[in-house]
Protein backbone atom coordinates (compact mmCIF):
# COMPACT_ATOMS: atom_id res chain seq x y z
CA UNK A 1 0.00 0.00 0.00
CA UNK A 2 1.25 3.46 -0.80
CA UNK A 3 2.14 6.13 1.77
CA UNK A 4 -0.10 8.54 -0.14
CA UNK A 5 -3.64 9.19 0.98
CA UNK A 6 -5.83 6.54 -0.66
CA UNK A 7 -7.90 7.89 -3.52
CA UNK A 8 -11.65 7.54 -3.12
CA UNK A 9 -14.57 7.34 -5.49
CA UNK A 10 -15.11 11.13 -5.31
CA UNK A 11 -12.38 11.59 -7.92
CA UNK A 12 -14.74 10.21 -10.55
CA UNK A 13 -17.07 13.17 -10.01
CA UNK A 14 -14.15 15.45 -10.94
CA UNK A 15 -13.34 13.17 -13.89
CA UNK A 16 -16.96 13.38 -15.10
CA UNK A 17 -16.68 17.17 -15.11
CA UNK A 18 -13.38 17.02 -16.97
CA UNK A 19 -14.84 14.59 -19.50
CA UNK A 20 -17.69 17.01 -20.12
CA UNK A 21 -15.20 19.76 -20.93
CA UNK A 22 -12.80 17.53 -22.90
CA UNK A 23 -15.16 15.02 -24.51
CA UNK A 24 -13.96 15.49 -28.10
CA UNK A 25 -10.29 15.16 -27.13
CA UNK A 26 -10.99 12.11 -24.94
CA UNK A 27 -12.94 10.35 -27.70
CA UNK A 28 -10.25 11.14 -30.29
CA UNK A 29 -7.56 9.60 -28.07
CA UNK A 30 -9.81 6.61 -27.36
CA UNK A 31 -10.73 5.99 -30.99
CA UNK A 32 -7.39 6.84 -32.61
CA UNK A 33 -4.93 5.58 -29.98
CA UNK A 34 -6.97 3.06 -27.94
CA UNK A 35 -6.45 5.20 -24.81
CA UNK A 36 -8.60 4.22 -21.83
CA UNK A 37 -10.55 7.40 -21.06
CA UNK A 38 -10.90 6.50 -17.36
CA UNK A 39 -7.11 6.25 -17.04
CA UNK A 40 -6.63 9.39 -19.11
CA UNK A 41 -8.90 11.39 -16.81
CA UNK A 42 -7.29 9.88 -13.73
CA UNK A 43 -3.87 10.98 -15.01
CA UNK A 44 -5.19 14.50 -15.55
CA UNK A 45 -6.73 14.51 -12.08
CA UNK A 46 -3.49 13.36 -10.45
CA UNK A 47 -1.50 15.99 -12.33
CA UNK A 48 -3.80 18.80 -11.22
CA UNK A 49 -4.32 17.84 -7.58
CA UNK A 50 -1.88 17.42 -4.74
CA UNK A 51 -1.89 14.69 -2.14
CA UNK A 52 -1.17 15.79 1.44
CA UNK A 53 2.32 14.37 0.93
CA UNK A 54 2.84 16.22 -2.37
CA UNK A 55 2.49 15.24 -6.04
CA UNK A 56 1.31 11.73 -6.84
CA UNK A 57 3.23 10.81 -9.99
CA UNK A 58 3.42 7.28 -11.36
CA UNK A 59 5.90 5.80 -13.80
CA UNK A 60 5.03 4.49 -17.25
CA UNK A 61 5.47 0.97 -15.84
CA UNK A 62 2.95 1.73 -13.08
CA UNK A 63 0.51 3.08 -15.66
CA UNK A 64 0.97 -0.18 -17.55
CA UNK A 65 -0.05 -2.01 -14.36
CA UNK A 66 -3.23 0.08 -14.25
CA UNK A 67 -3.90 -0.70 -17.92
CA UNK A 68 -3.45 -4.38 -17.15
CA UNK A 69 -5.81 -4.16 -14.17
CA UNK A 70 -8.76 -3.18 -16.39
CA UNK A 71 -7.69 -4.78 -19.66
CA UNK A 72 -9.78 -7.96 -19.36
CA UNK A 73 -12.96 -6.07 -18.39
CA UNK A 74 -12.44 -3.59 -21.22
CA UNK A 75 -11.66 -6.24 -23.83
CA UNK A 76 -14.39 -8.73 -22.93
CA UNK A 77 -17.23 -6.39 -22.00
CA UNK A 78 -16.84 -2.64 -22.31
CA UNK A 79 -15.26 -2.29 -25.75
CA UNK A 80 -17.60 -4.78 -27.47
CA UNK A 81 -20.61 -3.15 -25.81
CA UNK A 82 -19.46 0.31 -26.91
CA UNK A 83 -19.06 -1.00 -30.46
CA UNK A 84 -22.58 -2.49 -30.34
CA UNK A 85 -24.05 0.76 -29.02
CA UNK A 86 -22.44 2.75 -31.80
CA UNK A 87 -23.65 0.30 -34.44
CA UNK A 88 -27.18 0.31 -33.03
CA UNK A 89 -27.47 4.09 -32.77
CA UNK A 90 -29.11 4.55 -36.17
CA UNK A 91 -31.70 1.85 -35.40
CA UNK A 92 -32.75 3.07 -31.97
CA UNK A 93 -35.01 5.83 -30.80
CA UNK A 94 -33.61 8.41 -28.40
CA UNK A 95 -34.88 6.64 -25.26
CA UNK A 96 -33.49 3.25 -26.30
CA UNK A 97 -30.15 4.79 -27.15
CA UNK A 98 -30.04 6.57 -23.79
CA UNK A 99 -30.69 3.25 -22.07
CA UNK A 100 -27.68 1.79 -23.86
CA UNK A 101 -25.58 4.78 -22.78
CA UNK A 102 -26.72 4.25 -19.18
CA UNK A 103 -25.61 0.60 -19.29
CA UNK A 104 -22.25 1.65 -20.70
CA UNK A 105 -21.86 4.20 -17.90
CA UNK A 106 -22.55 1.44 -15.36
CA UNK A 107 -19.82 -0.64 -17.02
CA UNK A 108 -17.45 2.35 -16.91
CA UNK A 109 -18.07 2.70 -13.17
CA UNK A 110 -17.12 -0.95 -12.68
CA UNK A 111 -13.85 -0.22 -14.51
CA UNK A 112 -13.33 2.86 -12.32
CA UNK A 113 -13.64 0.77 -9.14
CA UNK A 114 -11.05 -1.65 -10.52
CA UNK A 115 -8.70 1.23 -11.36
CA UNK A 116 -9.17 2.82 -7.95
CA UNK A 117 -8.31 -0.44 -6.18
CA UNK A 118 -5.21 -0.86 -8.34
CA UNK A 119 -3.91 2.72 -8.00
CA UNK A 120 -4.34 2.66 -4.24
CA UNK A 121 -1.90 -0.26 -4.16
CA UNK A 122 0.86 1.67 -5.93
CA UNK A 123 3.59 3.83 -4.42
CA UNK A 124 4.00 7.00 -6.54
CA UNK A 125 7.58 6.99 -7.88
CA UNK A 126 7.27 8.87 -11.18
CA UNK A 127 9.29 11.92 -12.15
CA UNK A 128 7.19 13.27 -15.02
CA UNK A 129 3.52 14.15 -15.31
CA UNK A 130 1.04 11.31 -15.20
CA UNK A 131 -0.38 12.29 -18.61
CA UNK A 132 3.07 11.94 -20.15
CA UNK A 133 3.78 8.67 -18.32
CA UNK A 134 0.43 7.17 -19.34
CA UNK A 135 0.28 8.40 -22.93
CA UNK A 136 3.84 7.26 -23.60
CA UNK A 137 2.32 3.76 -23.61
CA UNK A 138 0.49 4.75 -26.80
CA UNK A 139 3.48 6.22 -28.62
CA UNK A 140 2.75 9.82 -27.76
CA UNK A 141 5.70 12.03 -26.82
CA UNK A 142 5.83 14.64 -24.07
CA UNK A 143 5.46 17.29 -26.80
CA UNK A 144 2.35 15.52 -28.14
CA UNK A 145 0.88 15.37 -24.65
CA UNK A 146 1.68 19.00 -23.89
CA UNK A 147 -0.11 20.07 -27.09
CA UNK A 148 -3.39 18.34 -26.14
CA UNK A 149 -4.90 21.42 -24.47
CA UNK A 150 -6.92 19.77 -21.73
CA UNK A 151 -9.34 22.11 -20.01
CA UNK A 152 -9.36 21.74 -16.23
CA UNK A 153 -12.79 21.67 -14.59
Amino acid sequence: MSDATPLDSQIWHWCDMSYGQNKQLCLELQDNNQVNVNLLLLAQYLDLTLDVAGPRQYTTEQWQQLVNAVWEWDEKFLTPYRRLRRLAKASLNEEEYQQMLDVELMMERKAQRTILNAVNGLLPTGVQTNLVSYLTLFGLSAADVNSLNFIAP
